[in-house]
């Protein structure tokens, strides 16, 4: 008999199955089966209870991860899925695509050559199995206040935020311009990572609760700012982060080049058959691929182009491997499905007479750090190199892109264009407008989904302080 206390030594890691390569590159299908209850509960049980655990802290969202892994030992579902939802409005999301190796299961006591407990992959079991079962979020102590919060953008962290708000009596009414809730988990991450049903039974969990979506409507465009600051209590902006970065060389602008999101989207669209989805549709089929970028993005085009067929896909990253910001999981998927990775290597130009021929590219070296800590890629003398491509795609990043409309109602931002928001305990995350508060990627800067969900959450307490509502044992 396994000695619970030693567990660990007797059972090993054991990641979910994952559909085989052959299998996977014929569609945009998620490629990891669920666990059954008994090998959740196994892999449950590899958890040493630490006495400060490291994961939880890890954690942006700081989830009772040891809590609610020996629930699901113990075999009590409900439970587990309650006390997930205590600090994570989409568990079921993160659990999927959080670069949990960088978070939780990187903090992890086993992760010193045991193998951390598989963390992600359980966070995903309990809520897909709770919901399977008939679970609903406990909304029975609930009392409305008469209170009303717009929340403009139905992504990560209008979700957290309109989330907390309805399970203590505020109506949150969520605005998006888009046709589905989710932002870019729906619209930036491919199928294959999350599919689109998840985010879709979320929309209904959210409106079983007391959340209203108003979508398709666009504020600024379809409805004044001025309406919801004159109709709501309060307001909520998480519109996200949409500006592609552009690598500032020369052949940017040939046909042939694309930016990350643009591309993502078409592909989501034709594989949600959304209307003009088919004619959008940006296809790397027979061509020679070059992603330039190393974080979970690129990662993502790497993997559509595949899918798409194309003839090679090669990405390339200015520093190692092990310095390369995306997801080690998504990385390795990569690398399964065939895309070849150049490291320590960086474009200078796209080249081609009218349409994209190929990539100049050098070579670096990785010098002292710079006042972020990392290390500061330097070009190596005499290593310029064309590497032939038809299609290339800039996977650089996001940057801010705030409404014109803002600095009218007073709400300031950063020099960089994020918004300007307090750092009070009491009303965190509200801007320079008191009315207003904002989170995500808006006010942080492109990051993670879980960081979202967190700054959404906290925004929606600081909304509640400035409403004088009092927060349940639910928030």
């Amino acid at each position: 008999m396994t000695d619970r206390n030693l567990q660990f030594l007797d059972i090993p890691r054991a990641d979910p199955a994952k559909a085989p390569v052959e299998a996977r590159l014929r569609d945009f299908r998620e490629i990891y089966s669920p666990y059954d209850a008994a090998a959740a509960a196994q892999q449950a049980g590899r958890c040493l209870a630490c006495g400060n655990p490291f994961c939880e802290w890890k954690c942006p969202v700081h989830n009772y991860i040891p809590n609610w892994l020996k629930l699901i030992e113990e075999g009590n579902l409900f439970e587990a899925a309650e006390l997930s939802h205590k600090t994570n409005s989409l568990p079921e999301v993160c659990g999927r695509i959080c670069p949990q190796d960088r978070l939780c299961e990187g903090a992890c006591t086993l992760n010193d050559g045991l193998g951390s407990v598989t963390i992600g992959a359980i966070e995903k079991y309990i809520t897909d199995e709770a919901l399977q079962r008939g679970w609903k979020p406990d909304m029975a102590h609930v009392r409305p206040t008469g209170r009303r919060v717009a929340v403009v953008g139905a992504g990560p962290a209008g979700l957290g935020c309109a989330d907390i708000l309805v399970r203590n009596g505020v109506q949150p009414v969520v605005f998006d311009r888009h046709a589905r809730i989710g932002g870019l988990l729906t619209f930036g991450i491919p199928p294959f990572k999350l599919e689109k049903q998840v985010v879709e039974t979320r929309r209904a969990i959210l409106q079983g609760m007391g959340v209203e979506f108003r979508l398709g409507c666009e504020i600024g465009t379809d409805l004044a700012f001025e309406r919801l600051l004159g109709e709501y209590d309060a307001v909520f902006l998480g519109m996200g982060t949409y500006s592609a970065v552009r690598g500032g060389f020369a052949g940017e602008d040939l046909p042939g080049v694309h930016a990350a999101l643009p591309y993502l989207i078409s592909n989501i669209n034709h594989e949600l058959e959304l209307p003009g989805g088919a004619a959008q549709l940006v296809s790397m089929r027979g061509r020679r691929v070059m992603v330039l970028g190393g974080g979970d993005t690129a990662m993502d085009c790497n993997r559509t182009a595949v899918r798409q067929g194309a003839v090679s896909v090669t990405c390339t990253y200015r520093r190692d491997e092990r310095h390369m910001p995306g997801s080690r999981r998504d990385y390795r998927n990569s690398c399964e499905e065939g895309v070849q990775f150049l490291f320590n290597t960086q474009p200078i130009e796209i080249v081609g007479a009218g349409r994209v021929e190929g990539v100049k590219l050098v070579a670096t070296r990785l010098g002292e750090p710079d006042v972020r800590g990392r290390r500061v890629p330097q070009v190596v003398a005499g290593s310029e190199r064309i590497v032939p491509a038809d299609a290339v795609i800039i996977a650089f990043g996001f940057l801010p892109s705030p409404p014109r409309w803002l600095d009218a109602h007073a709400i300031r931002l950063h020099p960089d264009g994020r918004v300007r928001v307090s750092a009070s305990s009491a009303r965190p995350f509200q801007t320079t407008n008191p009315k207003v508060f904002a989170g995500g990627d808006m006010v942080r800067g492109s990051d993670l989904v879980v960081t979202a969900v967190f700054e959404g959450r906290e925004a929606a307490r600081g909304i509640l302080d400035y409403l004088g509502v009092g927060q349940g044992p639910a928030a």
